[in-house]
């Protein structure tokens, strides 16, 4: 007799009846898209924070009270523009996505803790960045990228 109950087993036949008719390009397309997007999102907010002048983000993470402002600043700078092209590419995935997420809770605590919604100053964006960023750190950069190019095995 099994322990499992039924609307379990239900649940489970019906998750597993529909992952198996979803495409496995389609999986690839969605993953393609979402590694994109976030990319992009993290390369304009890092360059916005070179091209501004990293002493003013420096100054403002002091003011925020972020450990090692001057040098926060730049790693912070650095990862979202480095991390953000790593992501578009597919390259270094699993590696520089958790970077990106870890960086966004961090924003979160330091900048955006007063409230919730962005238009408040609040952290949700970049509470969907992180989320997006793990993610991508869980499920991989699917086919369609450096990683898998990489991953393929070669030909002796």
């Amino acid at each position: 007799m099994s322990t499992q109950s039924t609307s379990t087993r239900a649940t489970s036949g019906i998750a597993r009846t529909l992952d198996h008719h979803r495409p496995a390009v389609a999986r690839d397309a969605g993953l393609l898209l979402g590694r994109v997007v976030v990319g992009v999102v993290f390369v304009v907010h890092g360059w916005q924070k070179w091209s501004a002048g990293i002493g003013g983000t420096q100054d403002g993470f002091a003011g925020m009270g972020v450990p090692l402002a001057d040098v926060t600043a730049v790693l912070l700078a650095t990862l979202e523009v480095a991390g953000g092209v790593l992501l578009v590419a597919g390259a270094l995935t699993t590696v520089v996505a958790p970077l990106l997420g870890v960086a966004m809770l961090g924003a979160a605590w330091f900048a955006h803790r007063g409230a919730f919604l962005v238009a408040d100053g609040g952290a949700e964006f970049v509470i969907v960045l992180a989320a997006a960023a793990f993610l991508l750190a869980l499920v991989g950069p699917g086919r369609w990228s450096v990683d898998a190019l990489l991953a393929r095995p070669r030909p002796a």
